[in-house]
């Protein structure tokens, strides 16, 4: 290998582990609690029928900046996994385009910065959701899961019809080819990275935000949910089969709803 190759390699690895830290660092903040006075782990259970669990009483009622942080974090541990190859991949198209000097890191730093301000924008709709919520009895206050049959059935039916949708369609395409993705909407400059990282943040958004609407259901800082929707949107994402994972799982989703009617 040459000189050069070792370099690229040594980036590649670079980035990675960058990308992993902070995945992981995200992981740990939602571990502590992610600032709403519990542990996340005293708020997970294991359940398919989250409404028929006692929710303890009470309620932790944190601000609202404190629940957009929650919600971001959390986007950010589940997310930026499946965002990988497509930083990766930027990384090295930057490293080889003439245009460009040989210092790809802050371009490829704007892409995720963009790619994490589209989900910034989903974690506050979804933290305003919640605080709607919360009050009506849906959703427990102290536990965060579903309390209602109903609702915890519209979002698990809604969530499985969206999986055959074809704006799910459409958007997952867009995620599990960042070639065509790039070749498609190429941009230059930290502004045009921070741009390109947006859109392919919306896409992500579009395919992604129902299966993150079942947070309500299972609990909003349920470990086990969370970890679970972060395995499904990867395989989608990632894994050749991806798609037609995706497609039983809408099967899954849909049956799972009427399951929740008669229990």
């Amino acid at each position: 290998m040459s000189s050069i190759e070792n370099i690229l390699g040594r980036e590649r690895v670079i980035t990675a582990l960058g990308i992993a830290a902070l995945a992981g660092l995200s992981w740990y903040y939602l571990w502590t609690g992610a600032g709403v006075g519990m542990s996340a782990l005293e708020m997970t259970a294991v359940t398919l029928f989250p409404h028929r669990l006692a929710d303890g009483g009470g309620s932790m009622d944190p601000p609202l900046p404190t629940v957009i942080l929650m919600w971001w974090v959390m986007m950010i541990a589940m997310m930026t996994p499946s965002a990988a190859p497509l930083i990766l991949l930027y990384r090295r198209v930057l490293r080889y385009h003439s245009a460009v000097d040989a210092k790809p890191a802050i371009p490829s730093m704007f892409l995720l910065a963009g790619y994490l301000t589209a989900w910034l924008a989903f974690s506050i709709c979804a933290a305003l959701l919640q605080q709607t919520l919360e009050p009506t009895g849906l959703i427990s206050e102290m536990m965060l899961w579903s309390k209602s049959a109903p609702l915890s059935a519209i979002v698990l039916a809604a969530a499985g019809f969206y999986q055959f949708s074809p704006l799910k369609r459409a958007c997952l395409k867009q995620c599990r080819s960042p070639v065509n993705f790039l070749t498609a909407h190429w941009r230059l400059g930290v502004a045009g990275s921070f741009l390109l990282g947006v859109r392919h943040g919306i896409y992500c958004v579009g395919c992604c935000w129902l299966l993150m609407a079942l947070l309500f259901v299972g609990g909003i800082m349920n470990l086990v949910w969370i970890a679970a929707l972060s395995l499904i949107v990867f395989v989608e994402k990632i894994l050749p089969e991806g798609e037609r994972v995706g497609r039983v799982l809408g099967v899954v989703l849909i049956a799972w709803a009427g399951a929740t009617l008669l229990v």
